[in-house]
């Protein structure tokens, strides 16, 4: 059966809004993110366990994301490794990059040609940014979801906030892809180390990716 999309996905702009948090108690790290762009989380959100987590988005560059992780290993500040992953970007002012690590240090970064509404918020153990939304309700809305949702786990927390981002009105165009990552201090389990889940092309994402996420939970025991 070929779903038919509520609109034209192939407009080229390229829209996100997306949270990176850390937990202070249990130093879980995590990124939520969604779009009107498909398979958002192949490209925006990069994490990794006891280092920290960068969402790279508006014109998109992975590099910064591999790189960006690789600072932050090094011990650079978040403030200082934006400054230097884009320090000899030609396209910088088309970029959107928050930044939180292990220590709870934050940043962020949305260049002057990326889409109105356009923006970012930085508050406790959190920055949220979009750029293409509605308006910048949307993060207001994801900053109070998560900071209502305090003494929760870090993916419910996460996932709240892209769900309140959502219903206020998220990318303007609508969003096709979400995804949500999630590192504990230790690893969540053997075989999966990470929450690492992901809807690619749908016509509700959120809310699809809610659904795999408490799937998920089930099967993984997270729930006992």
């Amino acid at each position: 059966m070929v779903m038919k999309l509520k609109s034209k996905f192939f407009f080229r702009r390229l829209s996100t809004f997306s949270m990176v948090a850390r937990c202070p108690k249990t130093l879980a790290l995590g990124i939520c993110v969604a779009s009107g762009s498909l398979a958002v989380g192949s490209a925006v959100p990069y994490l990794e366990p006891n280092v920290g987590a960068l969402a790279v988005q508006g014109y998109t560059n992975p590099t910064h994301g591999i790189n960006g992780l690789k600072l932050l290993r090094e011990g650079i500040p978040p403030k200082d490794l934006i400054d230097i992953l884009l320090r000899d970007d030609s396209l910088r002012e088309t970029r959107q990059i928050i930044v939180i690590d292990i220590f709870g240090r934050k940043a962020a970064f949305t260049g002057r040609e990326t889409f109105e509404w356009k923006g970012h918020l930085i508050g406790e153990d959190y920055v949220a940014a979009g750029n293409l939304l509605v308006s910048g309700e949307v993060l207001e809305a994801m900053a109070r979801a998560f900071e209502e949702s305090e003494g929760e786990g870090l993916a419910e927390r996460l996932i709240k906030a892209l769900e309140a981002g959502e219903k206020a009105g998220g990318d303007v165009r609508g969003s096709f892809s979400a995804a949500l990552k999630v590192a504990e201090k230790k690893p969540i389990s053997e075989s999966r180390p990470m929450i690492d889940l992901r809807v690619d092309l749908h016509n509700e994402p959120v809310k699809e990716l809610r659904r795999v996420f408490e799937a998920y939970k089930d099967w993984l025991g997270l729930n006992r």
